[in-house]
């Protein structure tokens, strides 16, 4: 009896891949890449975003340890 499921069985998980395949071209055709012009801006202010925040990081990292070091007297 099992041999006479393998067909069906082949065929419904063939049509799952089917089916996997066509929704996810539908969902790829749904995103909206940004432009060039977007892209490049976007990318300029991370990059910005990021140097800032690593400089008042270090400066913050800095300044408490001045303070530890003041406080605990070590050198």
């Amino acid at each position: 009896m099992a041999e006479n499921n393998a067909p069906e069985k082949a065929k419904e998980e063939k049509s799952e891949k089917t089916s996997f395949s066509k929704s996810l071209k539908s969902e790829f055709a749904k995103i909206i890449w940004p432009s060039k012009d977007d892209l490049t801006k976007q990318t300029i202010a991370v990059v910005c975003v990021s140097v800032l925040m690593g400089i008042l990081i270090s400066l913050i990292d800095m300044g408490l340890g001045y303070g530890i070091t003041s406080i605990t007297g070590g050198h």
